[in-house]
Parts: C-alpha cells; structure tokens; sequence
C-alpha cells in the first residue's frame, strides 16, 4: 500500500491513528499533547510539539519519515536545525539507528481503511479522485469549499501582482496595462502580450493615445507581426510609423513567439492586437476606471470599443473578409472583467486592507455568468450547480491546482473522505 511523508504530515497533524497506550520504539510510554505547528521553512517538519515521554514533558519539535533511516539519507544528524528534535515519528523501522530521542512507528497504529481510502483517491482515474462522493455532502461544505478555492485563487493573484507593483515603482496604471494585455492574448499569447505591454510603458501609450494609427504600429511593432513586406498598403504605413516611434524611444522589440495555430479567427492575436489598441485609444486611465468602479454594467460598457475600419473586414493582414465587426463580444469582455478587474480589485483591497474593494470582487463575480468550458460541463455532470462566474471560477481553480494533482490532503472534501466512514 502507498505510503508518502505528506499522507504521515497529514496523519500526524490530526493526530489520526491509534492514541491509546501509545508506546515509543524502545518500549516507553508517549502522550502528544500538541503535536506541533507544520513548518513551511526548512528544518523540521513541525514545530514546537509538547508530548509527555513515561514521567517527562518536552516542547520542541517532531522529524517525519517513511522510512528510519530516512534521517541518515537526509543528513539530518549533522544539521544544526534538527538538534531540536524531541521525537522521530516513521511509518516503519527499516533499519536500527542510535538517536538521542525516541522514535515512534506508526505502521500498525494507522486504520488501514484510511489508507485504503487514500490509495484508492490516488488511483482514480475519472475526472477528479472523489467524483463518486462530492456531491454525497452537505452543500454548506460545499459553499464553504467554493469559497475557499476562490480566496486562494486570488490571493495567489494578488500576491503575484503586488511584487510586480514594487518592481514597477507602485504605479497602479502601469501593472494593470500588463494585466489587461496578458488577458487580451487569451491562453495561448498570454505570455507574449504581457512581453509586449512590459517593451511599452503605460505613460508613453497615453502619450500616443489622440492616434488609434499610432497606437496599433506601436503594438503591432513590437509583437513582430510587421517584420515583413505586405500587399496592403496599410500595415506597410504602420510599420514605417513603427519603425519611427521605435527610434524615437529606443524601443526593444521582446523575444517573443506569437501563436495562430488552432484558434478561431475571432481569436487571433492580430484581431486582439486592434482590440487592445482601440481599447487604449477610447478609454482612459485603466486601473481607476476598473477598481473604482461600483457597477459592474459599467466595466462591460469600458470594454465595449471598436476597432480601426481595416479590422472590420480583416482577420489578418493582407486577407479582406466578409465581417460584421471585429468588437469585443460578451465573452471576451466577461473573461476580461473577471482576470482583469476582479484581479485588481481584490489586489487593491489586500494591499490597503480595503474589505469594500475584496468583497466587490466577489459580488462582480456573482453577477457574471458561468464559463461553461470542460471543466463546467464536467461538473455539472457530477451534480454540481454551477450559477456565475463566482462558482465556476472556484470549480476551475479547484480543478486544475487540487484535483488534477490529487491534492486531496490537502483538500476539505479529501479529509472528509478520509476521516469517515464513507465509502468510496
């Protein structure tokens, strides 16, 4: 049966196995009082334990291992931060080795059922571990669980934008260009677009803001889409501008790789290059516009842009299409809503301890519909109701960082399982 030291972190921090008349290796008696607080950090793997070992109390701190001579192999005896080691908890004694302290063995203490149940979730192969039993709990452990997906899918967020706000001297408009430009390039350029917005400041984009021209050969420049002799007469001008605006401001063009292959038209990365462009032509002032917004009707009407005439009849360069408009559709403007000012509000509110700006995150989120992808469809065949942007936002998240990586320990559902009698 499949035994790791995160199943043994998780069965020693809930201290889940046989408590009564607990004995050390060598025959002593052993009471865990506190078993100690899970160390992120290196050094030992829980911090600052209190257990009673026959007549004596110790506080400090526990190692954990499959194996004993796992302590040998890590080198910890000669690691100065594990000279506060006051118990080695192992699931089976592989080899004798002399310790200054006791070691406790939980091989025969462990309910076999857990592990079976543990093992069993590792091994499943259907869309998430426990598919045959989530939706078998209550639904306010399921709100709960939701919630909590979605806090930590943002703060992950919030904390990735924060180090790019001190990178960037704190100016708020600034990341946010970045932010909106990633979230333009869709999955597949999301990386070269966020390359792009980082080769051109925000203030030199304002600066050129009167010209949709100007903007769109700045973009189109530095994607690297220029790069080339064209039958149109109008991406050869915007090159030539490019080529000058570049001069002017010592621009350097980002290493970058812009993707076409399997995406629909509408999706191109030309077609989101307009987009962007014309975003920044009609629109001012990003971030205020998005955060200090109240109304979330409001972020769709700050999306609602239209793009150059030659956009209106052009996919890419060089090719004239029959095309009612190359806008921004409710789709692209939902998912630029939730990455983009959803993303920014709740940064805001974490970085100034601004509770109104986190929960109008939340509260757009609620107001936008679902995403109805893969992972939507997949749930709701599970029995999962899925009402807005707030719900299928959490499933997703919980989805592609939990269930994909069979993170059940880590996961409520996952120590509901483990921790009853239910069946799986």
């Amino acid at each position: 049966m499949q035994v790791n030291e995160k199943l043994l972190h998780y069965i020693w921090q809930f201290q889940l196995f046989n408590r009564n008349n607990l004995e050390t290796s060598d025959g002593q008696t052993l009471t865990v009082f506190n078993p100690g607080a899970p160390n992120q950090n290196q050094g030992p793997d829980f911090l600052t334990a209190k257990i009673k070992i026959e007549d004596s109390f110790w506080v400090g701190n526990i190692e954990i291992h499959v194996n004993a001579s796992d302590w040998i192999i890590h080198q910890h005896d000669s690691d100065l931060n594990y000279k506060n080691v006051i118990l080695h908890v192992v699931w089976r004694i592989d080899q004798q080795i002399d310790l200054p302290f006791p070691t406790l063995v939980l091989e025969n203490i462990v309910p076999k059922i857990m592990l079976e149940k543990y093992n069993q979730l590792l091994n499943q192969k259907g869309f998430i571990p426990c598919e045959k039993n989530i939706t078998q709990f209550d639904k306010l452990i399921l709100e709960k669980l939701k919630e909590r997906m979605l806090v930590e899918k943002l703060q992950l967020k919030a904390e990735s934008l924060i180090d790019s706000l001190k990178a960037f001297h704190y100016n708020w408009e600034e990341i946010s260009w970045h932010l909106i430009a990633r979230n333009f390039g869709i999955i597949v350029n999301a990386d070269a677009f966020e390359e792009i917005a980082k080769s051109i400041s925000i203030n030199l984009l304002f600066k050129h803001s009167h010209s949709l021209f100007q903007l769109e050969a700045l973009l189109f420049g530095q994607s690297g889409l220029l790069n080339k002799h064209f039958k149109d007469a109008y991406p050869n001008n915007l090159f030539k501008e490019y080529l000058f605006l570049r001069k002017k401001y010592q621009l350097k063009q980002p290493k970058i790789s812009i993707k076409f292959l399997r995406m629909r038209p509408a999706n191109f990365p030309t077609v989101r290059l307009a987009q962007l462009a014309a975003l920044l032509h009609q629109k001012q002032k990003i971030f205020s516009s998005m955060v200090h917004e109240e109304n979330i009707q409001n972020l769709y009407s700050f999306i609602d842009i239209n793009v150059s005439d030659y956009w209106n009849n052009h996919y890419v360069f060089d090719k004239c299409v029959l095309i009612k408009n190359n806008n921004p559709g409710m789709q692209l403007k939902s998912n630029i809503i939730i990455n983009t000012a959803v993303v920014l509000s709740y940064t805001y509110g974490s970085y100034y301890n601004f509770e109104n700006y986190k929960n109008k995150s939340f509260q757009w989120l609620i107001d936008i519909s679902a995403e109805k992808n893969f992972i939507y469809k997949s749930f709701l065949k599970l029995g999962f109701t899925i009402d807005n942007a707030y719900d299928s936002q959490a499933m997703i998240f919980l989805k592609l960082n939990y269930c994909d990586h069979k993170k059940c320990l880590d996961c409520t559902i996952g120590n509901q399982i483990l921790k009853t009698k239910l069946i799986i």
